[in-house]
């Protein structure tokens, strides 16, 4: 973080409001945090980066990452968030020049909210070493062969069919080649829609409507402004979408209490952990996922995402219509999306759902992280099954960073974690599956025992 402000004789942030004059677009007067903190609400945004105080208020809604999940960082320094999401910050910082109205008092400590300063500082080392070593740029051939496979695979499929005909037993290897491939499709579109492949935003972007738009049939928009306020916020109640559930499930050890000494029921949430195989993996992407989708895109009149999605559909239909008609093949691509949405859910909900999930708690960018994060075992097949994702923790705190890297800064991160006392959490594949389960029970028993006595 540049500047390095300074606190008061007593350690404290100095206290009061603007301490200069007002500054407009010039950005010359100078603010503490407390006055920073004020604009945190809706129609009055303020954040600070690099100890420049910026106006977002009626920008936020030309942000390209969607306004949420700038929003999410209303009254704070985003110093961090700034730097993760963005591969080139500098040319991104053009676009802040109108928005300056000035910078924090040389008074005020760096970090807001009491945020630990040297822990900040050592994280922002860690990034700067990061980016000298090269870790942050992509091998193409790494990806070339990725995409390949995937591209494999449909092929595969379509010519089992072709030479061997529609047995049942030649249908559902067919069905499980699609969904293997439509499942390594979601994690390829995830390093596109990231922007950690190409050198330029833009071929990131065509390329990231390509895979999740042909290859799969979704929206790079509805990802982008949904995944990228996780990665913002993750397992902040109200801040982070994964952990909305629509009161269908209730969350952590806050939630539940707050439901049930609220008497809230909309579930029987004691179960909730027996229902989950019902409703979590079996229909997440082939019901609500895709019901999502096709309402945010017309709603939205995204037209070109949906020219891309429809794309998919056309080649599907194409494909296989004459194997198995109408009816037939809506069957098949159901019973493929029910089979990637429980390889999903699975993956995805392992590093996060047995973690801490809280209300805003304003921790700085690598104890956030942790807090909602762990890590998978690395084996071969882990890395493969979960796209790399098995290193969550350090894709949360490198976003922009190529998958095939992760294992190359893992240690540096246990180092700095172990210097600064972060549990940082790896798990067997196995035990990371069973607490999915075991987090679901212990948030309905807090619920139950919350809404009969409290």
């Amino acid at each position: 973080m540049g500047g390095g402000g300074q606190q008061t004789d007593s350690g404290e942030p100095a206290k009061g409001g603007v301490v200069g004059p007002v500054g407009g677009r010039g950005g010359s007067a100078v603010y503490t945090w407390e006055e920073v903190q004020r604009h945190s609400h809706r129609g009055d945004q303020w954040l600070v980066i690099d100890r420049k105080v910026y106006n977002i208020t009626q920008w936020v809604k030309r942000h390209p990452g969607g306004i949420r999940v700038i929003s999410h960082f209303a009254g704070e320094d985003a110093t961090d968030a700034f730097v993760a999401f963005h591969p080139n910050p500098n040319f991104v910082r053009k676009f802040l020049k109108p928005l300056l109205i000035g910078e924090l008092a040389p008074t005020e400590p760096s970090q807001d909210h009491g945020k630990n300063a040297v822990l900040v500082q050592d994280f922002q080392a860690l990034r700067n070493r990061v980016e000298r070593e090269g870790l942050l740029c992509a091998r193409p051939l790494f990806f070339s062969l990725y995409l390949g496979h995937i591209l494999l695979l449909e092929a595969l499929a379509l010519g089992l069919l072709w030479v061997w005909g529609t047995s049942w037993s030649l249908t559902l290897l067919c069905s499980l080649m699609l969904a293997t491939s439509q499942s390594q499709a979601g994690w390829l579109q995830h390093d596109f829609g990231h922007l950690s492949v190409c050198k330029k935003s833009s071929w990131n972007h065509v390329l990231h409507k390509f895979v999740i738009g042909h290859l799969k049939g979704a929206s790079a928009n509805w990802w982008n402004h949904r995944h990228f306020q996780h990665h913002a916020k993750p397992n902040v109640l109200s801040k982070d979408p994964d952990v909305n559930m629509l009161h269908v499930f209730v969350l952590g050890d806050k939630q539940p209490v707050e439901y049930g000494i609220k008497k809230l029921k909309y579930m029987p949430y004691h179960h909730q952990h027996q229902y989950f195989f019902l409703i979590g993996p079996p229909l997440l992407i082939p019901v609500f996922f895709t019901i999502q989708i096709f309402q945010t895109m017309f709603s939205q009149r995204n037209w070109v995402d949906l020219a891309w999605s429809m794309t998919f559909y056309l080649r599907f239909f194409c494909c296989y219509y004459p194997f198995f008609g109408l009816f037939g093949s809506v069957a098949l691509i159901t019973f493929v999306r029910f089979l990637e949405s429980h390889w999903f859910v699975w993956v995805t909900q392992m590093n996060h759902l047995p973690m801490e999930i809280d209300h805003e708690r304003h921790q700085d960018w690598l104890t956030m992280q942790l807090s909602g994060t762990c890590n998978i075992e690395q084996s071969t097949f882990n890395d493969w099954f979960s796209g790399h994702l098995n290193f969550q923790i350090e894709h949360h705190l490198f976003p922009t960073m190529p998958r095939h890297n992760y294992h190359l800064v893992a240690p540096l991160v246990r180092t700095l974690c172990e210097k600064h006392g972060i549990p940082y959490q790896v798990k067997t594949l196995k035990k990371a599956i069973i607490d999915v389960v075991r987090s679901l029970k212990k948030s309905g028993d807090l619920w139950l025992d919350a809404y009969l006595h409290k």
